[in-house]
């Protein structure tokens, strides 16, 4: 009876274990390959710079800034500390936050800075962000980068995703993408 179930384990483990996920890996590569392959962004040298599907920490006045990462968009490893909106240290977090912002980008109000860039994504590797997000930052890159806001403008609206199937979710901006495009565009 014992070597009976030793063996029903072992078939399992090859079938359940490699079998069945060789074979979805094979048939995604060949349906999907870009997505099977960690949906990656490269430049226009072919350099792999990210993955559209993982934010990255965009500090420089010169960049779109993104979603706050408490895990620093470590893949390896998901989430975020799910604080209560009374818990002193998200309060502590956000009022830093706030503060950065406000100073990175002066004439804009407090009452007008976007919930998504002040707050994690559930998973913390969000690469989106809101259009209004975008825009708000307009004025800080187009200085920085010593462009017209308009030129910014049409870049956002070029990197702006709708919603899926027409339905589902917000308009978004994949912040690195848009990064992305915004370096190219001086070259």
């Amino acid at each position: 009876m014992i070597l009976k179930n030793l063996r029903l384990s072992l078939v399992l483990l090859l079938i359940c274990g490699i079998a069945y996920p060789l074979a979805m890996t094979g048939v995604a590569q060949v349906i999907m390959p870009a997505q099977a392959s960690g949906s990656l962004i490269t430049d226009a040298s072919g350099k792999v710079v990210g993955s559209e599907l993982i934010g990255q920490t965009f500090t420089d006045p010169k960049y779109f800034w993104g979603r706050i990462s408490s895990i620093d968009n470590n893949a390896s490893g998901s989430g975020s500390n799910n604080y209560a909106p009374s818990n002193p240290a998200l309060i502590e977090r956000t009022q830093k936050d706030i503060a950065a912002f406000l100073a990175a980008n002066p004439g804009v109000k407090q009452e007008d800075i976007p919930a998504d860039l002040l707050t994690n994504s559930a998973s913390g590797l969000d690469p989106h962000i809101s259009p209004k997000a975008a825009q708000i930052q307009v004025a800080r890159v187009a200085k920085a980068r010593n462009l017209e806001p308009v030129q910014l403008q049409a870049l956002i609206e070029a990197n702006t995703d709708g919603r899926s199937l027409g339905v589902f979710g917000e308009p978004r901006v994949n912040v690195v993408k848009l990064n992305l495009a915004l370096d190219e565009l001086k070259k």
